[in-house]
């Protein structure tokens, strides 16, 4: 298999006893999965960085593969330093399991946690999906224990969050246990337009998920009301004055205002949904 770039970045600041871990964009399989000597590498440059006291974490993930994700926790986890983890946009899915291995959890206000089962693609026969299902099952089972760890709450709650792909606002977020504290001073900026769901600069296609609760995201800029559209269409436009705005007068640029979720949104994700197999 073929290696992608890294999703991880290791920062050593010289003249001190902490270290820095950057998780950012897809956990991914590409550069991973399959692939022996990957988790050889991460291993190898996170115990270059010293007999550091401290390692911060820093994530802003919407998840990616399982075995991957999974082995990071392992290797943060048993590592002899305080973990910091700052979930600074998203740590959606398997980037859910790594925020875990924090002794420190934090999240800004606006930010968001999500936790769902594992899921995949299949294909074969019958007795290729029941094992397929069963070792979803197992996964999952792993992941369970996790959280419960984290959290220190009933298995039957974790799994009930698990089935519902619970998405949470940092106070959800520690009012469950995921999360330690609430990082007040901190603001991150999301948009969704269309699929695309941005959030501190990560770009995430939302058909991804099944259960994205656009009411819980606090976005940079307000969705126009239709009457305040309406408004701004009966505004008179003076050409004259958008010309001498404008250094190419052969090139006049337009402004419009839409709106950035479209009301439809909820019922294309069900159809997209209903075409794929997705556990």
């Amino acid at each position: 298999m073929s290696k992608g770039k890294k999703f991880w970045t290791f920062n050593a600041k010289e003249n001190s006893d902490e270290g820095e871990l950057l998780l950012y964009g897809d956990i991914s399989d590409s550069t991973w999965w399959g692939d022996e000597i990957t988790p050889k590498n991460f291993k190898e440059e996170l115990d270059s960085l010293g007999d550091i006291k401290t390692l911060n974490v820093y994530i802003n993930s919407g998840g990616g593969d399982v075995f991957a994700g999974q082995a990071i926790y392992s290797m943060l986890k048993r590592h002899s330093a305080t973990v910091n983890v700052y979930v600074d946009g998203l740590a959606a899915s398997i980037a859910s399991i790594i925020a875990m291995a924090g002794d420190n959890v934090k999240m800004p206000k606006n930010a968001m946690l999500m936790v769902h089962n594992p899921w995949s693609f299949g294909m074969g026969n019958a007795n290729d999906f029941r094992k397929l299902a069963d070792d979803l099952d197992k996964v999952r089972e792993s992941m369970i224990s996790v959280y419960e760890d984290k959290t220190g709450m009933e298995k039957e709650s974790i799994v009930e969050l698990m089935d519902a792909e619970t998405w949470m606002t940092a106070e959800e977020a520690v009012e469950f246990g995921f999360v330690d504290e609430i990082e007040e001073e901190k603001q991150v900026a999301a948009s969704l337009n269309n699929r695309i769901f941005a959030i501190n600069g990560l770009k995430v296609d939302i058909t991804r998920y099944k259960n994205l609760q656009v009411g819980k995201i606090q976005f940079k800029e307000s969705i126009p009301s239709e009457s305040k559209i309406n408004k701004l269409k009966e505004q008179p436009v003076n050409i004259e004055e958008i010309k001498e705005k404008v250094t190419d007068n052969n090139k006049i640029q337009a402004v419009k205002v839409e709106k950035q979720v479209p009301i439809d949104l909820y019922k294309k994700l069900n159809e997209i949904h209903e075409r794929r197999f997705n556990i």
